[in-house]
């Protein structure tokens, strides 16, 4: 109610909302005398409101505003998508003024407009796509490490070992490996929402799992990393369970773990965004697409928070539909119901 209080023009285009005494729906931005909040309903997109009963304003022309953003979208979609084949297909990491030549845009005005539609920078967008390349490369049985490297796109050896850690969370011969002689530490917990795994590399938690089966939660922590060594928890790690199991229980404090977050960097920057909500509230996945400077990359946000594999410490239950609703959680809509209900009460 803020924004259209001020007269926001700069949230239009992002909802618009309606007056039940006139049956008008306006723009944030609208001149028009504003309603009393208990007759003011808000509504993501035109269509929804004309749906219910209303019909656009005459003075703002919020339909014909929405045109305008539609078309100004779609030709920044195209552009956007245009740089991503081009940077997918370069042999080498193009520069931002290639790109921005490319698709016959300034520097800039490309960088603005491809960060807002995709989350990331051009470089960081390059840079997750030679990750995935690399990550493609050294599944396949019948390459080499080297190989891999060069076919990924990096111009040497050494600067790829160097970020080799942050990219994959171990060396490129260990992932090829599968993770073999990878040391992760695990144990079970039993909660009131059902089992809780915990699971540990030498750098940090690295998953948490739940789940009504424990077996089914180990055999998840194995196809993670096949080949890697799963030891049975010490007396020390089975208080970091027991930390875990009690937040899930009382979640009165947050969870100070070290984290071992392994992801994109879009999706790094999503899991932080996550943790810094603080626990008994709630986000919607387009405020955090804003929050990181996203604020068209909304599905991809939704992504990262079901590809989180690191439970209640990375609190993606936090995150619901713009209405306030409950949307899809990786280990159950009613556990998050549930968890947020717990911390709602604490």
């Amino acid at each position: 109610m803020a924004k259209v209080l001020d007269r926001d023009k700069a949230s239009d285009g992002t909802f618009v909302y309606a007056v039940r005494t006139t049956g008008v729906y306006c723009r944030p931005s609208c001149p028009s005398r504003r309603g009393k909040r208990e007759n003011v309903q808000f509504f993501d997109v035109c269509e929804d409101a004309e749906r219910a009963g209303f019909r656009p304003c005459m003075r703002c022309k919020p339909h014909l505003s929405e045109t305008l953003a539609t078309q100004n979208s779609t030709r920044y979609a195209d552009m956007v998508a245009s740089a991503c084949r081009f940077i997918e297909t370069a042999e080498e990491v193009p520069s931002l003024e290639e790109i921005a030549a490319h698709v016959k845009a300034s520097p800039a005005h490309f960088h603005r407009v491809f960060k807002e539609f995709t989350g990331l920078t051009p470089k960081a967008y390059a840079d997750a796509h030679r990750a995935r390349k690399m990550r493609a490369a050294l599944d396949a049985p019948e390459i080499r490490v080297t190989d891999a490297i060069y076919d990924a796109g990096y111009n040497s050896s050494s600067r790829f070992y160097e970020a080799s850690d942050r990219i994959l969370g171990m060396t490129p011969k260990a992932y090829k490996q599968g993770g073999k002689n990878a040391e992760i530490r695990f144990a079970i917990g039993q909660s009131a929402l059902g089992a809780v795994l915990v699971a540990a590399s030498d750098k940090g938690v690295c998953a948490i799992l739940m789940g009504d089966d424990p077996e089914e939660l180990i055999r998840d922590l194995e196809k993670r990393f096949p080949q890697a060594n799963l030891i049975g928890a010490d007396r020390e790690f089975e208080d970091m369970v027991a930390e875990v199991v009690g937040f899930v229980e009382a979640p009165r404090v947050g969870l100070d773990l070290p984290l071992d977050l392994q992801g994109t960097a879009f999706q790094q920057r999503v899991w932080q965004a996550l943790r810094e909500i603080p626990a008994g509230k709630t986000v919607s996945y387009t405020e955090i697409a804003e929050r990181i400077g996203a604020s068209k990359s909304v599905r991809a946000v939704a992504q990262a928070c079901a590809a989180n594999k690191i439970a209640v410490a990375v609190p993606c239950h936090r995150v619901v539909r713009n209405d306030g609703g409950l949307s899809g959680y990786r280990w159950g809509v009613e556990r998050k119901r549930d968890l947020l209900k717990r911390e709602s009460q604490a």
